[in-house]
């Protein structure tokens, strides 16, 4: 299940997906830090899970910075 989907993103103004971007940077830092330290993760997918919610941040960031229209297979905004 996705951290946020990307109707959720959509409906974010820019400074609250830098906002949830930074937050999640982080997670997947400490994440990251915890396993090459030699421990373990209580959920190893949540790390799948935050590198795509990062990538779908930035590329609908990077969309509206364009000012290009969703992706194939996506709902057109109104």
């Amino acid at each position: 299940m996705p951290i946020l989907r990307v109707k959720e993103i959509r409906e974010m103004s820019s400074e609250e997906r830098v906002k949830k971007l930074n937050e999640f940077r982080t997670e997947l830092l400490r994440l990251k830090t915890m396993i090459k330290a030699g421990g373990s993760v209580e959920n190893p997918a949540r790390i799948k899970e935050l590198r795509k919610t990062i990538a779908r941040i930035l590329t609908i960031e990077k969309e509206q910075k364009l000012g290009l229209k969703p992706a194939k297979g996506e709902k057109k905004e109104k």
